[in-house]
């Protein structure tokens, strides 16, 4: 039974083409595909964020990764970009083969939007034993000054 039978036909089309990658590979850089995948990308990574007193620390678990294979970016002055990929082991250079695979391989990447007291210029990372660690420092709030005005 399709549950799509009585809807819209771009419905059902988008929705047979999402289902069915196999038969799409030909389309497999569409927008529509492209934006299934990078959904499917933010959703396998998990991210932990921590508001400190003079920073906002993300933390992201990478086991096996190196840093190497780890960005970090800055885009439009206040989105904070976390991408990434793990790769299955080489083929060729495997020896025997797997009976079972559930450690995840492809790629990964997690948007954050940084709020107004973020200072960009100051963000810092770090990635050891397989956990990434991202500093975002914050702007110090203005002092608080008080001027007496004298009355004439």
């Amino acid at each position: 039974m399709d549950l799509f039978s009585d809807r819209d036909p771009l419905i059902t089309t988008l929705y047979q083409f999402l289902n069915n990658p196999e038969e799409n590979e030909k389309g497999a850089n569409t927008p529509v595909r492209s934006y299934a995948r990078d959904r499917r990308a933010m959703a396998s990574t998990a991210v932990d964020v921590k508001e400190l007193p003079n920073a906002y620390v993300f933390i992201a678990d990478m086991p096996g990764l190196k840093s190497s294979d780890v960005k970090v970016q800055l885009e439009n002055d206040n989105v904070l970009n976390i991408t990434g990929e793990r790769k299955l082991e080489d083929e060729d250079k495997l020896e025997g083969k797997y009976l079972r695979l559930e450690r995840g391989a492809g790629k990964f990447m997690r948007k954050f939007t940084l709020p107004a007291n973020a200072k960009t210029d100051g963000i810092a990372a770090k990635c050891q034993d397989g956990v990434l660690t991202v500093t975002v420092p914050k702007v110090r709030p203005p002092e608080h000054k008080t001027v007496n005005i004298s009355i004439s």
